[in-house]
């Protein structure tokens, strides 16, 4: 049975003071639905995705590497993309041997993003439960210490400190929809909350793991497809997060991969903010109305990670030219 009292308050408090000097304070953005062509309504967005590493996620994977013992061999992960970048940050950042699996699934952009931070990465399997084997594996034969995406208590505690800056920043805050995957990130956030903001889950309808686990009671296997399947598609929530879950958060609704390209093109069209697809889900819920806030509703959406090549930048011709 998980340890449902291993998430608390006081220990995501404790956590925030240990990662501080090692993440950033990521800003919130207010704006309108209005700006979006949407009935006016306003948003707080948390800009998350500006953290290190282009996602939440060294959040976790600092309070992994500054609280535990860590041998020779270092720390080892397995990730759709952006836990494995945030891993291999915080281990170049501290000096410790790191190894990330990835599939073959996860983008190019992020895949890089690894490389460049020095990290020995192994692509391998389809989906994330493959590279999450054979990094079981690589641990057991090697001693390497496994830094799991989202079911340990390390990474709750570290992804709930996102939550001490949304109270910080924007305190009258009535509800926050935050994208899901395996639930490290909705866990921790739910977890310092306790119901005092309402939190709402938003997955892709083709990757429904906590709307599917809330159904049955208990995390089951959900499929595990769409355009988000580098982030927001493990085969089923993490065992620790669920509980908490079940106690705080609100409502798991779903939308298409249609909602969440718009999403993402809407947000570089009017406020030039590029994500990538699973950084725009939660907003995608506002815009297609999987979500509608009652009025006088103060609402936020997180955006959580921005490791895409969506936006391709010009290169400047060879042969230009300064002028004077």
């Amino acid at each position: 049975m998980p340890d449902e009292t291993a998430v608390t308050r006081e220990r995501i408090l404790a956590t925030e003071r240990l990662i501080r000097p090692y993440i950033r304070h990521t800003p919130m953005l207010h704006a309108d639905l209005s700006d979006f062509g949407r009935p006016a309504h306003p948003v707080a967005f948390k800009l998350e995705f500006l953290q290190h590493a282009g996602s939440f996620k060294p959040r976790g994977a600092f309070a992994h590497l500054l609280s535990r013992p860590l041998p020779a061999a270092g720390v080892v992960a397995a990730s759709g993309g952006n836990h494995g970048a945030a891993v291999a940050y915080a281990a170049r950042a501290l000096g410790v041997t790191c190894t990330i699996f990835v599939p073959e699934v996860s983008s190019p952009a992020k895949i890089a993003r690894i490389r460049g931070y020095g990290a020995d990465l192994v692509v391998t399997g389809e989906r994330y439960a493959d590279a999450l084997a054979a990094s079981e594996t690589f641990a057991a034969e090697t001693g390497a210490v496994g830094v799991h995406a989202y079911d340990q208590p390390e990474t709750l505690l570290g992804q709930g400190t996102v939550a001490l800056e949304v109270a910080a920043d924007a305190p009258a805050l009535g509800t926050l929809l935050v994208a899901v995957g395996g639930g490290g990130l909705i866990g921790g956030i739910a977890a310092w909350f306790r119901g005092a903001v309402k939190v709402v889950a938003v997955e892709p309808e083709a990757a429904p793991t906590l709307h599917n686990a809330l159904a049955a009671g208990r995390p089951v296997e959900a499929p595990a497809g769409g355009i988000a399947a580098d982030s927001l598609a493990p085969r089923q929530v993490g065992a620790l997060m669920f509980p908490i879950a079940q106690a705080f958060v609100a409502a798991a609704v779903l939308v298409p991969d249609a909602a969440i390209l718009a999403a993402q093109a809407l947000l570089w069209d009017r406020l030039r903010i590029v994500v990538e697809p699973g950084g725009a889900a939660a907003f995608a819920a506002l815009l297609e109305g999987a979500y509608r806030p009652a009025a006088g509703e103060r609402v936020g959406a997180l955006l959580c990670g921005a490791n895409t090549n969506a936006v391709q930048f010009e290169s400047a011709p060879a042969s230009s030219t300064r002028s004077g």
